[in-house]
């Protein structure tokens, strides 16, 4: 009886510290920022916030610029996602096949996922600033009337960053489409030529059916790590120029800065709803056009 007991309650033993990390480190911080979204809580009243109710949640929607950091936050995720996404399968399909040369491709493809953020933010700033390399490259070709300061004004600020983004990113997914692809019977293929599918239509019928699975877990991922994104904006324009560029976490950050700390509170736990809220959608949409081999 005892040996079953033991057995019974042994894999619990095996997770508890996880449990015992994850509830430290991420629960208790959630309930923690729940309960202070409601308060006044602030630098003069650290030590006796009061209860203030939905105030600060109603005073960050009326501010103009968390507005357009949320405006931002959802276009930098959605199209980070489909270009990492399709960047990301073209990759996967040209490098799928044996080839001299395969392994060296997939490796540079992969290698700015494991570089810092950071220093890949530093090393693009000095890129696209006045002087960079960007606007010297151009004017040595004859076109010193398109040089600009790329991070200097909104259109391309926000541009240099979402091509940024999908660049780092995008050799992460290939790897997953890859994956994908090679776990495809090649029987189906087989069995289509002898139909006399076209490629075309393989690529259609079969490949882009079967790899939803992939998808679910490119764009779940894509799409939940973008509208978490902090370090790049913070690096390459720090919201900037003006606050033209501020997604959730910098103005949470800044917020915090600031001394409202009930406010970016607030302002964390909304971008906390959009996260769960998009990626239980997205998943559950795409989960149910999953087909099985």
């Amino acid at each position: 009886m005892k040996k079953d007991i033991s057995k019974r309650f042994y894999p619990m033993w095996l997770v508890s510290p996880a449990v015992v990390i994850y509830a430290l480190f991420f629960i208790v911080p959630v309930i923690l920022s729940l309960f202070l979204s409601f308060t006044d809580w602030n630098l003069h009243r650290i030590m006796s916030p009061s209860f203030v109710g939905f105030k600060n949640f109603i005073i960050l929607f009326k501010d103009g610029i968390f507005v357009k950091a949320i405006f931002n936050t959802l276009l930098f995720a959605s199209t980070t996602t489909v270009l990492k996404t399709v960047f990301g399968l073209l990759l996967a399909l040209a490098l799928i096949k044996k080839f001299r040369g395969n392994s060296i491709l997939r490796t540079l493809y992969y290698l700015p996922c494991v570089l810092s953020t950071v220093v890949i933010g530093v090393l693009f700033t000095a890129i696209l600033d006045t002087d960079g390399l960007m606007n010297n490259l151009l004017g040595a070709i004859g076109l010193e009337q398109v040089a600009t300061n790329w991070l200097g004004s909104y259109g391309t600020a926000i541009t240099s960053v979402i091509l940024i983004e999908s660049w780092i990113w995008a050799g992460f997914c290939m790897f997953i489409f890859i994956s994908g692809l090679q776990a495809i019977p090649k029987d189906y293929y087989e069995c289509a030529d002898i139909e006399g599918c076209s490629k075309f239509q393989q690529f259609f019928k079969i490949t882009l059916p079967l790899l939803v699975p992939s998808f679910t877990v490119v764009i779940t991922l894509n799409i939940s790590g973008a509208l978490k994104v902090f370090d790049l904006i913070y690096v390459l324009t720090n919201g900037g120029p003006g606050f033209d560029t501020q997604v959730l976490n910098t103005y949470t950050y800044r917020a915090f800065g600031l001394g409202l700390l009930g406010e970016s509170a607030a302002s964390a736990i909304i971008l906390s709803i959009i996260v769960v809220a998009i990626s239980f959608i997205l998943n559950l949409k795409l989960k149910s056009k999953e087909v099985e081999m």
